[in-house]
């Protein structure tokens, strides 16, 4: 993954809901064409309303937590 964090959540990049799995839910954010999926925890997202779509800028917090947890990976 090549892309720096200003570059994710930056500009109008949208994150979209794509599924949930095994305690997670995952969205999708396109960063200059390529396409990345990050969990959020269930357990970590209590008391969160949870949109289909949202500026990426607004899960910041679990972005970053992908990037460093290398959960931010390409989507398939």
């Amino acid at each position: 993954m090549s892309h720096d964090f200003k570059a994710i959540v930056g500009g109008n990049n949208k994150a979209r809901f794509s599924h949930y799995r095994d305690g997670n839910f995952f969205y999708v954010v396109t960063v200059e064409g390529q396409a990345y999926s990050f969990p959020i925890p269930v357990e970590d997202a209590k008391g969160t309303t949870l949109f289909a779509e949202f500026k990426a800028i607004t899960l910041m917090r679990w972005i970053r937590k992908a990037l460093e947890d290398k959960t931010f990976q390409p989507a398939k």
